[in-house]
């Protein structure tokens, strides 16, 4: 793909031209977190140098000012994911946050005794966790539909698992430990069948492929702002109307209200209902920044250039002899997990730091994949827009290099 801007798109992220211990920094740890394009910084600069004051309420020029571009850039959230309406757009720290809001709201209110929530294998801790305290807290039983040696979901077994008592499925879209891509629109319909509400943790997928909920028809769809070029500290939850309207609010006080006495409260509309205390204001306009951003290249584009990325970063680490990709499930995203024998991980991850090149090392908050492979941990080259052939090239003289070391 030889039209993809990427010079341009490197020169839009300052920390690219960092030397780590005198070495190009070579920047692969996007999995936990992007980087952020001088757009994202210098909105939020702006906003604090010139715009800001607490949203909502304020008559002054700087609140109503605040307040027009906190709630635009819930508009660019909506149009972004194509959900029908700003109403079901809420802003939440992460989408670890958005999907404990949803175990203890639409959970507690409609999941009992004897009842079934159904997850994966290939699960993140964020959406394992707050289903087994809500299943502590209700005595509802979690069930995990298992996932083949490549990484990619039993689907049959899955479906088997459904049944009169699964009240809800929570699944990830896209693997942070194994780059799969669950197949989420045959989940969905099969789901929808037997009227089961689905969740999807769209984490990892947002930054990488389009998302369009209404074609995938998901009930929920959650996700962070510092893995989508944003500011950290910062999530979106995503719900059908319907749904939210339906749940209780998740925590009490300003902004959430409606009217407060001593002897009663009543609650604002959506989004607000779930939305209280001061915001996180500056970060919420920089997302929105990051969305337009992201918009001005193209995401159908972003993925089929970091699909080159994973397709050529696959050949490379298949030719050196002792790396063994963990996670090949034929739809992918943009991530390569791999062992190297006897080499741990973190030391993997220390060796080539010392090169400029920046990996994650260790269980991804994903325990059980580890340990469905076998591993205690696994290295994780993760891949963004930004990065490139050459970058990886570096990567594979580092893991030639750190293998003669280690002999």
């Amino acid at each position: 793909m030889t039209t993809f801007p990427i010079e341009r798109i490197r020169a839009d992220f300052p920390i690219l031209a960092e030397k780590i211990r005198g070495k190009d920094l070579v920047y692969l740890d996007n999995a936990a977190s992007c980087q952020k394009p001088d757009i994202v910084i210098e909105c939020m600069n702006h906003v604090y140098r010139h715009d800001y004051a607490n949203i909502h309420r304020g008559v002054h020029t700087l609140s109503v000012r605040s307040t027009d571009k906190y709630e635009a850039a819930r508009e660019k959230v909506r149009d972004f994911i194509n959900a029908e309406s700003s109403k079901e757009i809420i802003f939440v720290r992460g989408a670890t946050e958005a999907i404990n809001l949803i175990a203890q709201t639409y959970g507690k209110a409609n999941i009992k005794a004897g009842d079934e929530i159904l997850i994966t294998a290939m699960e993140h801790h964020s959406n394992i966790v707050p289903w087994q305290m809500l299943c502590e807290q209700t005595e509802a039983v979690l069930r995990v539909a298992p996932m083949n040696q490549v990484g990619e979901l039993l689907f049959d077994d899955f479906t088997q698992l459904l049944n009169e008592k699964t009240k809800l499925v929570a699944v990830v879209h896209m693997s942070n430990a194994l780059g799969t891509i669950n197949p989420v629109k045959d989940i969905i319909a099969a789901a929808h069948a037997k009227d089961i509400p689905v969740l999807l943790d769209g984490a990892q997928a947002i930054p990488h492929i389009p998302v369009d909920v209404q074609t995938l028809d998901c009930d929920f769809y959650v996700f962070s702002g510092h893995k989508l070029y944003g500011p950290s500290g910062i999530g979106v939850l995503y719900g059908k109307q319907a749904f939210l309207e339906a749940m209780p609010p998740y925590q009490g006080g300003g902004d959430m209200i409606r009217t407060v006495t001593f002897e009663k409260s009543t609650y604002a509309a959506l989004p607000h209902k779930f939305e209280a205390g001061t915001p996180a204001i500056a970060e919420v306009i920089g997302l929105g920044a990051a969305i337009g951003y992201l918009n001005g290249i193209g995401m159908a584009d972003i993925a089929a250039y970091e699909a080159e990325l994973l397709t050529y970063a696959t050949e490379q680490a298949k030719q050196i002899d002792g790396l063994k990709i963990i996670g090949e499930a034929k739809d992918k995203g943009a991530i390569l997990s791999f062992t190297l024998g006897k080499i741990h991980p973190h030391d993997i991850g220390t060796m080539l730091d010392s090169l400029g090149i920046a990996i994650r090392a260790g269980h991804h908050c994903a325990m059980p994949v580890m340990e469905f492979y076998g591993v205690p941990a696994t290295a994780r080259a993760s891949f963004a827009m930004y990065n490139t052939k050459q970058e990886i090239d570096v990567l594979m003289e580092g893991i030639k290099s750190l293998i003669k070391v280690f002999g």
